[in-house]
This record gives C-alpha cells, sequence and structure tokens, in this order.
C-alpha cells in the first residue's frame, strides 16, 4: 500500500474513532442528565411525601362505657395525647349496665377484632377472659414491684393462674348510706345488724308519715348488681355462695338460704317499695336523694352525688358506715371496680401499655378520685391530704376496701351469674317463692356449670 494511501486510511480511521467517542460521551452525558433529573424528582418526591407521613396519626381504639363524669375523663385523654404527639385515643363508649358491656366486650374479643386496644374490665372479667386467650398476660408490663402500689384485693382479682391480666383504675366495694339527719331525730345510732336497720326504718316511715318515704333502696333487678347485693347478704350471715376448693354450690345451705328468705320477708315486703325490684344503681341512688329513702346501698361514688346540692336534695344529710351484719356475724362487702385490660389481639401493645400505665398512674387515679369522688386503687392516696380534705369519707372506707371480698375467680363465672341472678330474682320477687325448691334447682344447674372446671383439674 502506498504511503499516501495508508495516511488517508490512517485519517478515517482517526475520524471515525473520533466520532465514536463523541457519540459515547453524549450517551454517557444524557444518561447522567436523565440520573439527575430523575434523582430530583425522587428528592422532590420525598418532599412532597414527608409532611403526609410525619403528620399520620396512630389510632388507639379504647372502649369504654358511659360515664357519670366525662369531661374529667375526656380532659384526661385530651392530656394523654398532648403527651403523645400523633397519637389519637379513639373513645368507643359503650352501656352503663356492667351485663350489657361485657356483651359488646366479649362479642369483640370473640371476632378477634384487631381495632379493640384497650377496654375497661369489670371486676369479675379477667378469669373469663384469661382462659378463653382474649385478654394479653400483662406480666412483661407490669412488674410485681409495681403490682405492691395497689390494693391487695384487686390485684388478686386481676390475677389468674399465675399471670396478671388487668391493671386496677379504681375500687368499689358495697357501703351503707343513711339519712343521719333523721336517725338523729329519732335518737338512733346507725344499725350494726340487718334486723337492727328493718326495725329503725320501719320506726322513722311511721313517724314520718311520708307517703313517699322508704326504708331501703339497693339493686334488685336481675343483672350482675343483684349478685353483689345478695351476696353481701349472704357473707354476712356466714354462708358462701360456692366451695371454691370442692367447686360445688352453696346457695342451697341454711345460712344462705336463711339470708334470702330475710331480704324478700323483710326488706322487700316490709321496708322498700315494689320498684326496688327493677332498680339499678342510677335508679336506686335517685330515689335516696331525692329524699325518698332512709337507708341505701351503693357503690363509693354514690358520697358524691348524694351530697351534691345541684343534685341532691339531702346533701349534708348523708353519712356512710360499712353494711350491717346478721347477729353474732361480720359485715361483708363486695369487691367491685375497674380495671384496664389490652386486648391479646392489639396491633399496638406496646402503645396499649403505654395509655393503661398513664390512666392508671398515681397523677391521674389522683384527679380521677378529685373530680369524680371515685375510690382509688393505689393505696398511697389514701393518705394524700388533698384527697382527703376532698373525701374525708375514704379515710374510714379504707378498712372497707382493704377486707372487701371478690365474687371467685372462675372461667365460668359468667353462666354461675346468670343462674345466681334468676334464682335470686325469683326468690325475692315472688311473695310465696319455694325458697328451697328454687335453691336447689338453681345448686344443680351451678354444679353443672362448676363440672367443667372439676373435668379440667381432673385432665
Amino acid at each position: 500500500m502506498s504511503r499516501s494511501l495508508r495516511l488517508r486510511v490512517s485519517a478515517m480511521h482517526h475520524h471515525q474513532t473520533s466520532i465514536g467517542s463523541q457519540v459515547f460521551d453524549e450517551s454517557r452525558s444524557s444518561i447522567q442528565v436523565t440520573n439527575m433529573l430523575m434523582m430530583r424528582v425522587f428528592v422532590l418526591l420525598i418532599a412532597l411525601l414527608a409532611p403526609v407521613q410525619l403528620g399520620a396519626e396512630t389510632q388507639l381504639r379504647f372502649v369504654t362505657w358511659r360515664s357519670e363524669a366525662t369531661r374529667v375523663f375526656q380532659q384526661i385523654i385530651t392530656d394523654f395525647e398532648t403527651r403523645h404527639p400523633g397519637i389519637k385515643v379513639v373513645q368507643e363508649v359503650g352501656p352503663s349496665s356492667s351485663t350489657e358491656f361485657h356483651d359488646l366486650v366479649s362479642q369483640k374479643l370473640r371476632n378477634r377484632d384487631a381495632e379493640m386496644d384497650v377496654f375497661f374490665m369489670d371486676v369479675v372479667w379477667p378469669a373469663e377472659f384469661a382462659a378463653a386467650g382474649w385478654a394479653l398476660p400483662l406480666d412483661g408490663f407490669f412488674a410485681r414491684s409495681a403490682q405492691n402500689a395497689f390494693l391487695d384485693a384487686p390485684i388478686r382479682a386481676n390475677s389468674y393462674a399465675g399471670h396478671i391480666y388487668g391493671v386496677p383504675m379504681f375500687v368499689d366495694a358495697g357501703m351503707l348510706y343513711y339519712r343521719k339527719d333523721l336517725l338523729a331525730k329519732y335518737q338512733l345510732r346507725p344499725p350494726d345488724t340487718w334486723s337492727e336497720l328493718v326495725r329503725q326504718a320501719r320506726l322513722v316511715i311511721s313517724q314520718e308519715r311520708d307517703p313517699y318515704l322508704t326504708g331501703y333502696s339497693a339493686q334488685f333487678k336481675q343483672y350482675e348488681g343483684l349478685v353483689c347485693n345478695m351476696m353481701e347478704f349472704i357473707l354476712s350471715n356466714g354462708g358462701t355462695l360456692w366451695d371454691e376448693q370442692r367447686l360445688i354450690s352453696t346457695v342451697q345451705t341454711t345460712k344462705a338460704m336463711e339470708a334470702v328468705r330475710f331480704v324478700r320477708d323483710d326488706i322487700v315486703r316490709l321496708i322498700a317499695n315494689r320498684g326496688i325490684l327493677a332498680y339499678q344503681e342510677p335508679e336506686s341512688l335517685a330515689l335516696f336523694t331525692q329524699g325518698r329513702a332512709v337507708f341505701h346501698r351503693n357503690w363509693p361514688y354514690a358520697w358524691e352525688a348524694s351530697n351534691d346540692p345541684g343534685q341532691s336534695k339531702v346533701a349534708g344529710k348523708v353519712g356512710v358506715m360499712p353494711l350491717p351484719a346478721f347477729s353474732g356475724q361480720k359485715s361483708a362487702a363486695t369487691l367491685g371496680g375497674w380495671q384496664l385490660a389490652i386486648s391479646r389481639f392489639s396491633r399496638h401493645a406496646q402503645l396499649a401499655w403505654e395509655f393503661v400505665q398513664f390512666m392508671t398512674s398515681s397523677e391521674t387515679q389522683k384527679r380521677i378520685a378529685l373530680g369524680t369522688g371515685r375510690a382509688p386503687a393505689r393505696k398511697d392516696l389514701y393518705h394524700d391530704p388533698e384527697i382527703l380534705k376532698r373525701s374525708p369519707q375514704f379515710q374510714s372506707q379504707f378498712e372497707t376496701f382493704t377486707l372487701a371480698t371478690p365474687r371467685p375467680r372462675t372461667p365460668v363465672y359468667l353462666p354461675l351469674s346468670n343462674i345466681l341472678q334468676r334464682y335470686f330474682s325469683s326468690a325475692i320477687a315472688i311473695a310465696d317463692s319455694n325458697i328451697e325448691e328454687l335453691a336447689r334447682s338453681a345448686a344443680r344447674d351451678m354444679d353443672r356449670a362448676l363440672d367443667l372446671l372439676r373435668d379440667g383439674r381432673k385432665s
């Protein structure tokens, strides 16, 4: 090949290489530009979406009952939200009746409703909800050292099979409220026995000659409150509802039937009006605050309502004391109260615990005591000067709360309670009821339910 030809070929090759490099450089630049544009778009999207993500609320669903002090509880929940930005507590308000509220909560748990995180739990539900696998065990959150700050009775009631399932928020125990002005007027001292109470009530009614005045107001409607009331009569006569060791009914024993007969013949027939058979807490309290009952059995919150001049005609005329007993026996008060529990199906267990911890803290329980008159579940608050100044009755009630009797802990409490409600209602409502026959029938039905526990022990 001639030298000139080689030069032309070399020049052409160099030209082609230059063109290829230029194309490659341009292509690379184009890719870089595209990448840069994509990165800018990505950054822009992040910038646009970031506020949405940061502003998103986490909802915590709290199933509660209808409270008589809505504003107090709402403010407490608002304060929790303020201290936990991004958390919204959604309240689902159920009925005030314990029986109806149980139906609502148990249905949600039975359906494994993951929307319910925290719920109120009556003092007799922990064993049932624990055995069913519905309530979350709180051992990992609620240490024994923390449990020691609470009254012993509600802690026992919240424990089942070696685990704890609820944190007490406030406690209840049956108390006797009385018209201290009427007792003083007839030079009567508050009664120590049920028989004294009946005699005093009959005396006051006969002397006052007020057609609307009755001797006794309580909760005798067929619902869980009836079991609480009747249990106090039976225990204060030395009887029991059932034997927790042998797992057999004891409502058919002499002591238990004597107490039921006394309620029918001496309370319902002699000193109460027939309306008492339809009363729950609100109705029975309303009768007392309207000045139409000499004696009234209720929970501690009734002190607040009875002494509020805005809603009570007997404000300043009310005394409170432990419930009477039968001769030779000791006073008995049914332990009541409410706890907070966490659903096993909650997706927010840790957050739910923070809410429970806040709601049952000493600070919150003090606010509830000051704002509603409800008795706190924490022991130290019964020595708090501010609380005692506002609710001096807590000082004398502390022993009652300490000695209050929990209803027997059992996963079959609900069917047992239903049997007892039917028995008690029939026995006290019908003037000539055959109490022995009704008691034997109830005992047979209770033993069938308790057989489930006996069979469980064998297996």
